[in-house]
């Protein structure tokens, strides 16, 4: 891999994104973005109070993930984005053409372990038997790799660079 790909750290919700993409993105030699950041306050609130979000509320969100990708392009860069649907996904190719996917995966008794022992996060656990009815896993026409999250967050990330290194080059 001779030019960075952009890179998007997907799944539900306890699957590690935020945990993966920065470790990935240092094993990439590129920047990291957390996709939480991009939320806006609104949003934070809807899924604090334990409401999933709307399509219609995940627009400004994807927009925003969207633009930081494109201006990535060919420089490289990891960002964490639940991108659950297709849509959504084709929603962050249409602003940035050639970002990539790492779709993290795991069973849902082991996501729902972590996610309870985690600190701090808005997310609810309550909220991740909607994050798996949501999800559209990546279709074989969509650029990105499943990488599976038994193991340590280094044997995750070394299996998600392994992957990615078998992808072609970005589209510029």
């Amino acid at each position: 891999m001779n030019t960075p790909h952009v890179v998007v750290v997907m799944g539900v919700a306890g699957t590690g994104k935020t945990t993966i993409g920065p470790l990935l993105a240092a094993r990439l030699g590129v920047p990291y973005a957390e996709g939480d950041d991009f939320h806006p306050q609104a949003n934070i609130a809807k899924m604090s109070a334990g409401t999933p979000l709307t399509d219609e509320d995940r627009q400004p969100w994807l927009d925003a993930i969207g633009a930081w990708a494109q201006g990535r392009a060919g420089l490289g860069g990891v960002v964490s984005c639940s991108a659950l649907k297709r849509s959504y996904r084709d929603r962050l190719r249409a602003a940035a053409p050639g970002v990539v996917f790492v779709h993290l995966t795991g069973d849902r008794a082991l996501i729902e372990d972590r996610m309870s022992h985690r600190q701090g996060h808005f997310m609810p656990t309550a909220l991740l038997d909607s994050q798996f009815a949501t999800l559209q896993p990546l279709e074989a026409d969509e650029a990105g790799v499943a990488v599976d999250v038994t193991g340590s967050p280094e044997e995750i990330t070394e299996r998600a660079a392994n992957a990615l290194g078998s992808l072609p080059e970005p589209i510029r």
